[in-house]
């Protein structure tokens, strides 16, 4: 394998989605100082695809949307999706869960409201959320010192399972689950 060939690989690889054969050529040319042509990128293409559709490889080269990008063999798709099942399952603490639950049903809401209905400081409850991009900042308050307003995101909707806020349910259907626990008769 040439040299020319593994950077065209690790660009492949390093890409998060379709790489074009002319990003490909820019970056070469702007890394390598290398001037190359799109047929030889599409040789070089070439035998990178033959490399990995060997069966030893589980991932593939695939051509999408006008570029290249590694995906995983179809044979192993079952297996990812555990993985992705699990990773999305990871739990959110007791109060980051308070905490989203104040801003999905006030939003758009600032930190120092959160903080007044919760009754304690949520300064990590907030930064876990944006980290996790379950949460972003969508504006300041027009009131003293312009506090940022915090909403949900769209990823909230793939966590929770729902394709908008419209179908949370109602703060009124929360009350009255809560009343109702433990006080059927069995």
């Amino acid at each position: 394998m040439t040299p020319i060939e593994q950077h065209i690989e690790a660009l492949i690889f390093a890409s998060d989605q379709s790489i074009r054969i002319e990003e490909i050529i820019y970056c070469l040319q702007a890394a390598l100082g290398t001037d190359i042509e799109g047929i030889e990128v599409n040789k070089y293409i070439e035998k990178i695809y033959n490399k990995y559709n060997d069966p030893a490889f589980a991932m593939e080269l695939v051509n999408i949307n006008n570029g290249y990008q590694f995906l995983t063999k179809k044979k192993y798709h079952s297996v990812i999706s555990q993985l992705q099942l699990q990773r999305s399952k990871k739990k959110l603490s007791q109060a980051a869960l308070e905490t989203l639950a104040i801003i999905a049903y006030k939003q758009p809401v600032t930190k120092l409201e959160v903080e007044q209905i919760r009754g304690v400081n949520c300064d990590y409850s907030v930064q876990k959320l944006l980290d996790k991009e379950l949460i972003s900042i969508v504006g300041k308050a027009q009131t003293v010192g312009k506090p940022l307003l915090y909403a949900t995101s769209t990823q909230f909707a793939d966590y929770m399972g729902i394709n908008s806020i419209s179908e949370l349910p109602a703060i009124t259907e929360l009350n009255s689950m809560a009343n109702s626990i433990g006080n059927e008769q069995e």
